[in-house]
């Protein structure tokens, strides 16, 4: 079902699959902060319970 294009095709799909990669980086560098930040809080939070005893 895919519409016919004719001589944008080229750019078009591109400019699709490039906004998907896009997307997917945008996503993976979200999940891979998200992870860092958890691990750099657990530890502040373990050092500060530390502190307190």
């Amino acid at each position: 079902m895919m519409p016919e294009l004719g001589k944008y095709a080229g750019v078009v799909l591109s400019s699709w699959g490039l906004s998907i990669g896009l997307i997917a980086a945008l996503l993976a560098l979200t999940l891979w902060r998200g992870r860092k930040i958890k691990r750099a809080l657990a530890e502040a939070e373990a050092r500060a319970a530390e502190a307190r005893r």
